[in-house]
């Protein structure tokens, strides 16, 4: 496993930081890491929802043997203060191994994962009761319904068919 550079860091992202990189970045590479699974059970208070109506975003739950495709770019350490404030409503950094280009190189980097006992957590549900709660819910980053359209469109592009993403857009695009 190859170091972090001195001043940068890989950040791996499965969710939003795939499409809607809003941030600098000296490096982005397809990435891949081993045994997590992403799921729709974090709440967003302040993107993709409100305070009162919070809407449904993912993060990763632990799932052995599987395989998260994503994007990593190495950052300078000086972005992770907009990234913090980003990723504020309950997401955490967490240490990862991450796989570049088709497994080719693994690095040492971070992710960001909203665990189970986070003020922001809403957890597991049916299909369709998360895709009727995505359905009604927008805040100030626009509608939840378009944060899953986009990002099953955007793991299209990584050819990851994530079958809980896909189920979710189907769902969706049915209403």
């Amino acid at each position: 496993m190859t170091a972090p550079n001195e001043g940068s860091t890989w950040v791996f992202g499965y969710g939003s930081l795939i499409y809607k990189v809003d941030f600098p970045f000296l490096e982005r590479e397809v990435a891949a890491i081993a045994g997590w699974q992403r799921r729709f059970w974090q709440g967003s208070h302040d993107h993709r929802g409100t305070p009162e109506a919070p809407g449904r975003v993912v993060t990763l739950v632990p799932a052995p043997g599987a395989i998260c495709k994503g994007v990593a770019y190495r950052v300078e350490h000086a972005v992770f203060e907009h990234l913090d404030h980003r990723e504020k409503n309950g997401y955490e950094r967490h240490a990862v191994t991450i796989s570049l280009s088709a497994g080719s190189r693994r690095v040492g980097g971070i992710l960001y994962v909203a665990r189970a006992d986070n003020h922001a957590y809403l957890g597991p549900a049916p299909l369709p009761e998360l895709a009727a709660h995505i359905a009604r819910s927008a805040g100030p980053s626009g509608s939840n319904r378009d944060y899953v359209l986009a990002l099953a469109q955007a793991l299209r592009e990584l050819d990851d068919p994530d079958p809980h993403v896909l189920a979710l857009e189907a769902l969706l695009l049915r209403r």
